[in-house]
């Protein structure tokens, strides 16, 4: 099974340079097309619901202390051939369709869905938080409110 590490170095080979925040959101949107295509997760990582929107506390600790990161930065030993066709694939339809958007506007998008919401109810907006977000919520909520359309 691939890693969270190895999805993101292929977000990163696909769309280059990006903040940090957006590869985490472009991270979690891609698990999240995975997990309601095909009922299994496309990593074993969790994501956090953070107040800017769902983190991996794995990704954060390999890019912690950057704003922008470059394909080929990412800490750790990433492998993109640990992904299949179809991973790479469910990948690339999460740039093609995502990927112009700031990791602002995809955080923005992400605070009115479900899952994000439901993991930090009784939260303020400014509360800190690392309560993960269930991936069968995940699972459930994009089967029916469709990422790409």
């Amino acid at each position: 099974m691939a890693r969270i590490i190895d999805v993101a170095a292929y977000i990163l080979k696909q769309r280059s340079t990006m903040t940090t925040m957006k590869l985490q959101k472009l991270t979690y949107y891609s698990q999240a097309l995975y997990l309601s295509l095909y009922e299994t997760p496309l990593f074993d990582e969790n994501f956090e619901a953070w107040k800017n929107g769902p983190v991996a506390p794995e990704l954060f600790n390999r890019h912690r202390g950057m704003f922008l990161i470059h394909d080929g930065e990412l800490a750790g030993e990433p492998d993109i051939t640990r992904l299949n066709g179809v991973e790479k694939t469910t990948i690339e339809r999460i740039c093609k369709y995502l990927g112009d958007l700031t990791g602002n506007e995809l955080s923005e998008r992400i605070h009115m869905e479900n899952p994000w919401k439901d993991a930090r109810k009784g939260l303020s907006p400014y509360d800190s938080c690392n309560i993960v977000i269930p991936k069968q919520d995940i699972c459930e909520y994009y089967k029916v409110n469709k990422i790409i359309v």
